[in-house]
């Protein structure tokens, strides 16, 4: 029997997912699985037999991920699950500012007492008519499962589209319209494009990524899209550029006190991956993810630990080690193993930068003296028997 515990409301399409052997707790530090959307957990206290972490969501700077990470926490996300969701409301930004709806919307409520509002419209709308989008062209800033989305949409709507990712994946790549002109430099796509959107995760180096200089590079009147993280743009810096006519306008999924209600800003309150389906898919995926891996101790989609699949275990136990990425780590281990006469009939080991992980079916179930001998190898952060 394996518990749960939600520090969010989890969609109920999701939580249905969860078969008889899992059981809802209110108290956190009985849970195996914490299932997570936006709750801050950097000042959580982790309990010592939490297993896993699964976002309902692609963000996760909610989560302390190196501390996880030397627990033997996995931390699961679900991405492309809300990139649908998030699609749409970059199209729908991106034809918001370029029309200037939201100006000729709010001139309407301003005049709506006017019992000729009908005509003065028809003075006033030169105003807002602003451009169309065809044949503008695009700059996407990474190619993910929303950047992909969005350049395959803006190229049946007619935009010409150049896409940025030094790291592009294959499934990405595949899913990527070949009229997507893929630059080799980001300078290209500030240099070229009338309206550019930013699809990255937020880190050390993506972070002001859009700064005074990269602005100082983009064509006047720009447009930049920002429905990823706010912290990808120097926002003070879209300002004066707004200010200097540089930008034409910036479209924010993101509220806060530099952008809000500030003159050629429209800005929005985090409603990108906010539907009713998206959230669905998320809890979904989550509760599916969380599932194979206590079961079956199988990692897909984690952001701190290596994909690592070995399918339903047939054999008479598994075990499943955490441990620093560094050399002779598997010798010790199957060393354990052959000491005391069990034979391992599979075996797989991933890793992702420091930190590795080693999973091994064996024909006979491990006792409490192997895993007590393996969890005491220096750089094993955590042992685990699944079966």
């Amino acid at each position: 029997m394996f518990k749960y515990h939600c520090l969010n409301p989890i969609a109920g399409v999701g939580l249905e997912k969860f078969s008889d052997q899992y059981v809802k707790t209110e108290d956190v530090n009985e849970a195996d699985g914490i299932l997570v959307r936006s709750a801050a957990m950097h000042d959580m206290e982790l309990p010592e037999n939490l297993l896993a972490i699964a976002r309902a969501g692609a963000g996760v700077n909610n989560i302390p991920l190196d501390k996880c990470a030397e627990k033997g926490i996995v931390v699961f996300n679900t991405p492309g699950a809300n990139a649908n969701g998030v699609k749409e409301l970059v199209i729908a930004g991106m034809l918001l500012a370029s029309r200037d709806v939201v100006g000729g919307i709010e001139w309407v409520k301003e005049n709506q007492a006017d019992e000729n509002v009908g005509k003065a419209a028809e003075k006033a709308k030169k105003n807002f008519a602003g451009t169309e989008i065809q044949n503008k062209k695009l700059g996407i800033i990474g190619l993910g499962a929303i950047g992909v989305k969005v350049a395959n949409v803006a190229k049946h709507l007619g935009m010409e589209v150049y896409g940025y990712d030094p790291y592009v994946s294959v499934d990405a790549a595949w899913n990527l319209s070949r009229d997507v002109k893929h630059v080799l430099n980001v300078e290209e796509i500030y240099e070229e494009c009338d309206i550019i959107t930013i699809h990255v995760p937020l880190m050390d180096a993506t972070k002001g990524m859009i700064n005074k200089e990269a602005i100082d590079k983009m064509k006047d009147g720009v447009i930049l899209l920002n429905f990823a993280r706010d912290l990808l743009m120097d926002e003070k810096a879209v300002l004066d550029g707004i200010k200097s006519g540089k930008v034409r306008k910036y479209v924010s999924d993101f509220p806060n006190p530099t952008t809000a209600g500030q003159d050629g800003c429209i800005v929005i309150p985090h409603l990108g991956a906010s539907t009713e389906e998206s959230e669905d898919n998320c809890a979904v995926m989550a509760v599916k993810e969380m599932m194979d891996y206590l079961e079956n101790g199988n990692i897909i989609n984690s952001v701190n630990y290596p994909k690592c699949d070995m399918g339903v275990c047939s054999q008479a136990g598994r075990v499943a080690i955490f441990h620093k990425n560094i050399a002779n780590m598997i010798t010790k281990f199957t060393a354990c193993f052959g000491d005391n006469g069990i034979n391992i009939s599979d075996m797989m080991n991933k890793s992702k930068g420091e930190v590795a992980y080693t999973m091994m079916d064996i024909e006979t179930p491990a006792s409490e003296d192997i895993i007590r001998k393996l969890q005491s190898i220096d750089g094993v952060f955590r042992v685990r028997v699944v079966k």
